[in-house]
């Protein structure tokens, strides 16, 4: 599900006109120091549409003209538009707050639209704003507040009163962050990304395996397979990927090795595919060339949607701990699979344990690459994967 990013324009893209409360000439025209260029990041790299949300006291009236209004504004979305950053509708509300419609924030009713739409998760939306009817706005909305000011103090009257009618811990729980500072809101929303957990079960009449994954982590893991040089390769995967895994696999190891590890590549191959999505913005392509010791191992990956298996390596013992070799080959088979990806390995090397653990953490470095988000694009001339 989309999730949305309701923006106010006046003190939050523009500074808003000490003199003069209406910006009523482009020359008053002054962008939030960094703006632009944040937003144009946050529209590249992160998973949100921008929907601006504002009020302009009496547009319309012999104070507050039309003719006026309108070439400053749409002079504001064209320099947005020349980097990138498209706002999927405006939202204008003109009355005066005496007059208490339900169209002027906090209010709702210019936005009710998106909250009986299945296709945005409103509960992970923000509203990023600076006067507490934004933060108020967000409450009513059922998302998050961003509250960008200089001063978190309640200076306005109008502030003064709304801020009244609520109790002030719920107020807090409302604002996920404050701060004066575009490139903090950029590393907010990207952290909230990177945190994002997936969790996948695969249960069969012999293993019953569940992951959980976070593809932006910092590389921690806890997995627990019943074989001990598995799960110590499964570790790397993490470590050198920076994923987060924890891997729980119950399988029926008393009749041997072959479904605990079959079914763990297939069921993180799955979780993999899933967390990925439509694989919007990512590099599609990884590869990687690794020595350990006397080892190499070569891997090369294509997140294209196809699966495919190139193996090139050999083992000349029949098991390393308690995992069988050709066991080995069958994991990344599985994992090909389930994960829609082509995979060529190439290893060679004389100590067994050294080819296997470079092809592991091989592997790892090539995900890491190829999962990198450069754009917001899907890597493909055809427009799909």
């Amino acid at each position: 599900m989309k999730k949305i990013l309701f923006i106010d324009r006046d003190g939050t893209i523009i500074l808003e006109n000490p003199q003069n409360y209406q910006i009523d000439s482009i020359e008053k025209i002054n962008f939030y120091p960094k703006v632009i260029f944040f937003l144009s990041k946050i529209v590249q790299k992160l998973n949100y549409d921008l929907v601006m949300v504002t009020n302009q006291d009496g547009l319309g009236t012999n104070k507050y003209p039309e003719k006026t209004f309108w070439p400053i504004h749409n002079h504001i979305l064209n320099i947005l538009r020349t980097e990138g950053i498209h706002f999927s509708s405006v939202h204008i509300d003109r009355t005066f707050p005496e007059e208490n419609y339900s169209t002027r924030k906090p209010g709702i009713g210019m936005l009710t639209n998106y909250l009986k739409s299945d296709y945005y998760n409103i509960s992970k939306s923000f509203v990023i704003g600076d006067r507490i009817t934004d933060v108020l706005l967000a409450k009513n909305l059922g998302c998050q507040s961003i509250w960008i000011k200089k001063d978190h103090r309640f200076q306005i009257k109008e502030e003064k009163d709304y801020y009244s009618t609520i109790n002030e811990k719920n107020l807090k729980e409302i604002i996920s962050l404050k701060t004066d500072n575009w490139e903090k809101i950029y590393e907010y929303l990207s952290s909230i990304s990177s945190k994002k957990l997936l969790i996948h079960q695969r249960v069969t009449l012999e293993t019953n395996v569940k992951i959980t994954i976070s593809l932006y982590g910092k590389g921690k893991a806890n997995v627990q397979t019943g074989l001990g040089f598995f799960d110590h390769l499964l570790q790397q995967i993490a470590f050198h990927s920076s994923m987060d895994l924890n891997i729980q696999t119950k399988g029926d190891l008393y009749v041997d090795e072959h479904h605990t590890i079959e079914d763990t590549g297939i069921a993180l191959g799955e979780i993999f595919n899933k967390t990925l999505g439509n694989k919007k913005g990512i590099e599609r392509y990884g590869f990687y060339c690794l020595p350990m010791d006397e080892s190499l191992a070569t891997v090369a990956l294509d997140l294209g949607g196809r699966n495919q298996l190139v193996w090139k390596t050999k083992f000349f013992r029949e098991k390393i701990g308690k995992v069988p070799t050709e066991m080995f080959h069958h994991f990344f088979k599985s994992f090909s699979f389930s994960a829609k990806c082509n995979l060529h390995i190439h290893a060679v090397g004389k100590n067994e344990h050294h080819k296997i653990e470079s092809i592991f953490k091989c592997f790892a470095k090539a995900i890491k690459m190829a999962i990198q988000k450069n754009s917001n694009k899907i890597p493909s001339s055809k427009g799909l994967l």
